[in-house]
C-alpha cells in the first residue's frame, strides 16, 4: 500500500490530523486529503495542503475535478482510506450508505479497504446509535479503531478521544503489514521473552545486564503481522511502548519470568483470562481491536502480589476457557546468577570490599522446552566469541526447534544498537542447513525470522 486518502471530519480533534498526515507522509505513503464542511471549520485546507504536497479536496461538486470523474478517480486511486477523526454523523451517513458528499461517495466507490478512526464526546461514543452505527460499519468490514479514553476538550472525561497520531500511524503500519505479509502464523498463540532480568542485591541495588528489549518487540511486532496471538513477557523494566495487538505482561527476576512463561504457555495467567460477555461483545472486532479493549499493558510483579492467589485463580480456569501455546521464543537475556538472599535494609558503606553470594537462576529456556515437548520453542545466544560452538550446544541440550544466535561484541549490533545481525540454527530433525542473516534493523531481522518460524513449523507438520 502506497497510496492513502486521509479524509477529516467536523472535530476540535481534527488537529491531531496535520500531525498524522505528515507522519504518514514521513513513512513513504503519498497521502491525499479529503475535508469535510465541519472539518474546515477547525483547520485549514492549505494547511494539509502544504503537510502533503498535494491538492486537498473539499468538494464533491467540484467543476473542474468532475470533469474527470474525481471522484471515481480518488476511489480507484486510493490504496487504503483512513477516516480520522470521524463524527458521529459521518458514522451514520456511512452506515445509511448515504453519498452526499466526496467523503462518503468516494467511500462508496472504493474497493481499498476503509480504517475508521472515530472521536466524539464519551456520551455520544456511548449512544445506542452510535453502537449500533460501528457495529453496522463493521458487519460491512470497515475497520474500526477504537477512541482512546481521557479529558475531552470538553471537559468530560471517558472513551471518545481520538487516539495520537504516533499511534494512529502505528495502526496503519500495523494493518498495512498484515496485509502484506504472508500469514504464516495465523492461529497461533506465540509467548516471547523480552529485555533483562533484575536480581536485587537489597532494596536499592540490583544485578542486571545490557539487553534492552528491542530484538523481543521486534519479534512480537512481527509476529503480530503474520497472524499471531501474541503475549510478550517483558523483563526488567523494559521502557518500550507495548506493540499493537500484544498482551504485555511485566516481570522483573529470572524466578518471576519462569512462572509467568508457565503460566503463558500452559494458557492459565490471569492476563489471558476474557469474561465470556467480553468474548460476545468482541465477535465482530476487527485485528486491532483486542488491543484496545483488552488491557496490555499488565504491569504485573509477582513480588507485588501473592503468588499463591494467582496460581489459585489459575486453578479454577475452566478447560473452555484455556488456550496453550503453540511458540515460545526466549530472547529475554536471563541473569545467570541472583544473590542468595536479598539484604532487606540498604547495605551501607561501611567496607573496602563486600562479597555477594550468589546462587544459580533457574535455566527458562531449557525448563519450558523440557517440560513441553509439543512446543515449538527458539532460543537466542548473544555470544562474544565461538558463536556457532556455542549455540549448537544450546541447540542440543535444551532440545530446541531452532537457535538464533549474535555476537554481542560486535559495537555496530550489540544491545544498544537498532540493528542486528545472526545466524540461525536448526536441531537435526528438520535437516536444515543454517541461515545467514545479514545485517539489518532489528524490525527487518525479526520479520524474516517470523517467516523462517512459520516455515519451519510448516516443515514439523508435514514431516
Amino acid at each position: 500500500m502506497s497510496n492513502i486518502v486521509l479524509a477529516i471530519t467536523g472535530g476540535i480533534a481534527a488537529y491531531k490530523s496535520a500531525i498524522f498526515s505528515r507522519l504518514l507522509v514521513k513513512v513513504g505513503f503519498d497521502v491525499r486529503v479529503i475535508m469535510t464542511t465541519g472539518a474546515q471549520a477547525f483547520i485549514t485546507p492549505l494547511t494539509l495542503q502544504a503537510l502533503t504536497g498535494n491538492e486537498v479536496h473539499v468538494s464533491l461538486l467540484d467543476e473542474q475535478a468532475e470533469a474527470g470523474m474525481g471522484h471515481i478517480e480518488l476511489a480507484k486511486w486510493a490504496d487504503l482510506i483512513v477516516i480520522a477523526p470521524a463524527s458521529a454523523n459521518t458514522l451514520a451517513r456511512l452506515a445509511m450508505g448515504m453519498a452526499d458528499d466526496l467523503l462518503t461517495t468516494v467511500c462508496l466507490a472504493t474497493t481499498a479497504p476503509v480504517i475508521i478512526a472515530p472521536a466524539m464526546n464519551q456520551q455520544m461514543w456511548a449512544h445506542p446509535a452510535v453502537n449500533l452505527n460501528v457495529q453496522t460499519l463493521r458487519d460491512m468490514n470497515y475497520q474500526i479503531i477504537q477512541p482512546a479514553s481521557g479529558e475531552q476538550a470538553c471537559g468530560d472525561v471517558g472513551a471518545g478521544r481520538l487516539p495520537e497520531p504516533e499511534e494512529l500511524l502505528a495502526e496503519v503500519l500495523l494493518f498495512n503489514a498484515m496485509q502484506t505479509t504472508p500469514q504464516l502464523l495465523a492461529g497461533k498463540r506465540v509467548v516471547i521473552t523480552a529485555g533483562p532480568t533484575v536480581e536485587g542485591i537489597d532494596p536499592v541495588r540490583y544485578l542486571s545486564n545490557h539487553s534492552t528489549g528491542k530484538m523481543g518487540f521486534a519479534l512480537a511486532r512481527a509476529c503480530v503481522a503474520a497472524g499471531a496471538d501474541v503475549i510478550l513477557i517483558a523483563g526488567g523494566k523494559v521502557a518500550l511502548p507495548t506493540p499493537l495487538n500484544v498482551t504485555r505482561i511485566d516481570v522483573l527476576s529470572a524466578k518471576d519470568m519462569l512462572i509467568a512463561a508457565q503460566q503463558c504457555v500452559d494458557g492459565t495467567h490471569i492476563a489471558l483470562q476474557y469474561l465470556p460477555e467480553e468474548d460476545d461483545e468482541h465477535s465482530h472486532d476487527h485485528i486491532h481491536e483486542h488491543y484496545h479493549e483488552h488491557s496490555h499493558d499488565h504491569a504485573h510483579h509477582h513480588g507485588d502480589c501473592d503468588c499463591g492467589e494467582e496460581n489459585q485463580h489459575a486453578e479454577n480456569v475452566t478447560d473452555d476457557n484455556v488456550k496453550v501455546a503453540d511458540i515460545f521464543i526466549a530472547t529475554a537475556a536471563v541473569a545467570d546468577y541472583r544473590t542468595e538472599e536479598a539484604a532487606p535494609q540498604k547495605i551501607k558503606k561501611t567496607q573496602e570490599a563486600m562479597t555477594l553470594s550468589l546462587v544459580k537462576n533457574p535455566d527458562i529456556l531449557a525448563t519450558i522446552s523440557l517440560a513441553h515437548p509439543e512446543l515449538f520453542v527458539v532460543g537466542f545466544a548473544a555470544e562474544t566469541q565461538d558463536v556457532e560452538h556455542y549455540a549448537r550446544g544450546k541447540l542440543l541440550s535444551k532440545d530446541l526447534d531452532l537457535i538464533a544466535c549474535n555476537d554481542v561484541s560486535r559495537a555496530d549490533i550489540g544491545f544498544a544498537s537498532d540493528d542486528n545481525a545472526m545466524q540461525v540454527f536448526f536441531s537435526e530433525r528438520y535437516e536444515h542447513d543454517s541461515i545467514i542473516l545479514e545485517k539489518a534493523s532489528k524490525d527487518e531481522i525479526a520479520e524474516q525470522l517470523a517467516t523462517i518460524i512459520g516455515e519451519t513449523i510448516w516443515q514439523r507438520h508435514q514431516s
